[in-house]
């Protein structure tokens, strides 16, 4: 049994590769193998987001607070609220972020493949945002 004590974990900030704004992470836990699970909880500010990525296994996200959008590829921008959860399929392009006035925070849970949980993609511009 191993059990992570809140604040034992040192937030991180999101990457300007992977991400447009004010994005912290705060991992939750990353198992050795042979689990592939990983789980953060990310919290955007508004106006921020991911890149466009895939999950090689899908991805959960658990909105824990505040108001979102999450897109996939073809598809419309909509809207996600504290307590939503959404699932992306395996390998489906998405991205998802804080409204351009709320900031929003979920719980991220994926598989890795080969050590890695994404594959991140190009950014999603300010015209893809606020459509």
């Amino acid at each position: 049994m191993e059990i992570k004590r809140n604040g034992s974990q040192p937030s991180g900030k999101g990457a300007a590769e992977y991400f447009t704004g004010s994005v912290r992470i705060d991992p939750l836990i990353s198992p050795p193998e042979p689990s592939r699970v990983a789980m953060a909880i990310v919290t955007f500010e508004p106006g921020a987001r991911t890149a466009w990525h895939t999950h090689p296994f899908g991805q959960t996200l658990i909105v824990t607070s505040g108001s979102g959008w999450v897109q996939r590829e073809g598809g419309t921008r909509e809207d996600i609220h504290q307590g939503d959860v959404v699932y992306f399929f395996p390998a489906e392009k998405h991205w998802h972020g804080a409204t351009c006035t709320t900031a929003m925070s979920h719980i991220a849970i994926q598989e890795k493949l080969d050590g890695s949980p994404v594959e991140w993609m190009e950014q999603v511009t300010d015209d893809q945002y606020n459509k």
